[in-house]
């Protein structure tokens, strides 16, 4: 495959789900994330150690990656604590990583030649979410790839998910209650894999008709609205 994947965050969790499935499949692959510690893809990969909250570097670092096909915007970060406990340094951290940083991939990659984008949001953004500035950050990246659709008129096909949580290292950031209080709203009773997620992303980044634009696909398993 000729197309050149960029994928943030790609080195775990439903980042490292999609490496392994655009490598099976032989697309280029670029992985960004801040360290490559037990990331057994290094031959196989660009990657890229970058730490994505020093957003004004975001686009001199793309120029220096050639052409960009398709962008995934996964990296995030997420802290599930109440809002009043939140220390500034961690409100800009999340800021720039969980939006900030995705907005300047979504422009920069634009200029180099992306014409597909997938951005990792979450039910968080839809919902009154316990955790505001992460609820809050994925409620922006919900409209901002509404935004960009419209701005950039069908030239790139840009698309969301909003999982609900997922069964990665993540999910041990949430507090029991608030997992065993989830499980009892899904059908199956259990959380989404990393799998299911990715071939959801890697659908709207590959297959997907170009119909579908502008919008958000949920992957909640019948718990939203609640």
């Amino acid at each position: 495959m000729n197309q050149t994947v960029l994928i943030t965050g790609g080195n775990k969790g439903i980042g490292l789900a999609l490496t392994k499935m655009f490598l099976d499949l032989n697309y280029k692959l670029i992985v960004i994330a801040r360290d490559f510690e037990n990331f057994s893809y290094k031959d196989q990969v660009t990657y890229v150690p970058y730490d994505l909250s020093d957003v004004e570097g975001i686009p001199k670092l793309i120029e220096t990656l050639g052409k960009v096909d398709i962008l995934i915007n996964n990296a995030g970060v997420m802290y599930s604590i109440p809002h009043e406990n939140y220390q500034d340094g961690q409100i800009e951290s999340m800021l720039n990583l969980n939006l900030k940083a995705p907005i300047k991939l979504i422009q920069s990659c634009v200029k180099a030649g992306a014409t597909r984008i997938v951005n990792n949001a979450s039910i968080a953004g839809q919902i009154g979410h316990p955790d505001i500035w992460y609820g809050m950050t994925k409620a922006a990246l919900i409209n901002a790839t509404k935004s960009f659709s419209k701005i950039y008129q069908g030239k790139v096909i840009i698309n969301a998910v909003a999982p609900s949580p997922v069964n990665t290292d993540m999910l041990d950031t949430i507090p029991i209650e608030r997992r065993e209080a989830f499980l009892k709203t899904v059908i199956s009773g259990r959380f989404a894999t990393a799998e299911e997620v990715a071939q959801t992303i890697f659908w709207l980044a590959t297959e997907s008709p170009e119909y579908i634009n502008g919008t958000t696909v949920d992957i909640n398993n019948g718990s939203f609205p609640r």
